[in-house]
């Protein structure tokens, strides 16, 4: 695991060891102070799941006492309500007698009808803002608790199950201030966002006027085939690394990432094509990743739920799958924003127009840094590819080279344990 929840403890010697036997000792003392039985405790040793059953009834420390229906009932809630504001938070499914409910969800629920009380959110809105808040601490949920950290056979989850138990008083109400803290500047800077729109004209509820940009890293897919499981997380962790990196420090904000591709948004355009040539340089010089191509488009957004739709994003969507690698083009109307804003500090070159599904037909232009030569083509691209492709072939020749002289060894030395020994004569003849 990862994060909070990492393992630090060693490999216990076996059942017998004293340090072992304290550890399970403390987690079951721990254990039944949060209700859970000596069965199932037992059952969680036996299916090798002690940490895992630890950390799920730490975090959730109220016992797991009502159904559904008493939660209703307790709570002044409808039953329909209940199953669609739960399914909105992503949770799973329950059944209708399944005790799966504590006072934490009581109090949450309460808490949403105070709220609605207030007027502060109405149903429909809550349930938007539901499956957002569901959704993005999946994530975080997801990203701390890494399943590929467990699979070392130096990992004992008793060790692991005691030591989380040591600091959970610790870490969980740090891990949830962090994210209060996180959530209220996040909550500020969409506030001044929006400042400062309605100080440029932009009604209450009118789609702002913003850069959209994606960056798709070349050849993924064939490159995802010839990696290990550990080698392709590292390739997406340095893929996010970069785009994140170059994306807020140049006053972008990342508004998802799938895979091989990163979705972002900037205000102004001037700084979205300082990120989007800084993402085509950055990649360049990565031993690790590929290139990438770039596509940047202006105009009107629709914002819904954290993310962003339109005939901007669907443009500037198309646009990065037509680039060439190590390329940035840009659409029409976002070269225009870039002669306005500063006319000196990039150059440009047109391409023939396309015809793009859903949009018809569209002027495209390469975009580069005031005195870059043209290279709509991606030339450049091509011949950093040809390099690590002749760097490839060199590592496999020389790997073919050892196995070679590997295999000769091999076969003298089993040559030699039959034939004739040095100083010893012929076995046949002895």
């Amino acid at each position: 695991m990862s994060g909070l929840f990492g393992p630090h403890g060693e490999h216990g010697d076996g059942p017998d060891d004293p340090r072992r036997e304290a550890a399970l000792h403390h987690v079951r003392e721990i254990l039944h102070l949060h209700g859970a039985t000596d069965e199932e405790i037992d059952q969680a040793i036996a299916d090798d799941v002690l940490d895992l059953f630890v950390f799920d009834r730490v975090l959730v420390p109220s016992r797991r006492r009502y159904t559904r229906g008493e939660v209703a009932e307790m709570t002044g809630v409808n039953l329909e309500s209940l199953v669609r504001f739960w399914r909105a938070l992503g949770f799973p499914n329950v059944s209708d007698d399944e005790r799966s409910f504590t006072d934490l969800d009581l109090e949450a629920v309460r808490l949403f009808q105070g709220m609605q009380a207030l007027g502060a959110a109405r149903t429909d809105t809550a349930l938007q803002l539901a499956r957002v808040i569901g959704s993005s601490m999946s994530r975080i949920a997801e990203a701390e608790l890494v399943p590929a950290n467990l699979s070392s056979g130096e990992y004992d989850t008793v060790i692991a199950a005691d030591e989380f138990a040591s600091v959970a008083d610790v870490t969980i109400p740090a891990m949830a201030r962090l994210l209060e803290f996180v959530w209220r500047r996040q909550v500020a800077a969409v506030i001044r966002r929006t400042m400062m729109s309605r100080r440029h004209g932009v009604a209450p509820g009118e789609s702002p006027v913003l850069a959209v940009g994606f960056a798709d890293m070349v050849g993924f897919t064939l490159l995802s085939q010839h990696l290990t499981d550990s080698e392709l997380a590292d390739v997406v962790r340095r893929f996010e690394e970069l785009s994140h990196d170059i994306v807020t420090g140049l006053g972008g904000r990342v508004v998802k990432m799938i895979g091989d591709e990163v979705m972002f948004v900037v205000d102004s355009a001037a700084d979205a094509a300082r990120i989007g040539l800084d993402l085509a340089d950055a990649y360049a010089d990565d031993e690790l990743l590929s290139d990438v191509r770039v596509g940047l488009a202006l105009g009107p957004v629709l914002l819904r739920e954290g993310d962003y739709f339109g005939t901007t994003v669907n443009l500037a969507h198309r646009i990065v799958n037509i680039g060439n690698p190590g390329t940035v083009l840009i659409s029409e109307e976002f070269r225009g924003a870039l002669l306005d804003l500063v006319p000196d500090e990039f150059t440009t070159k047109p391409l023939r127009p396309r015809l793009l599904k859903d949009l018809g037909r569209v002027q495209l232009w390469w975009l580069g840094r005031a005195g870059q030569e043209a290279d709509g083509t991606g030339a450049a691209a091509d011949l950093r590819r040809n390099v690590r492709w002749e760097r490839l072939s060199e590592v496999l020749r020389d790997l073919e080279e050892l196995r070679g002289v590997g295999e000769r060894l091999l076969s003298n030395r089993s040559a030699g344990s039959v034939g004739p020994q040095p100083g010893r004569g012929d076995p046949e003849r002895s």
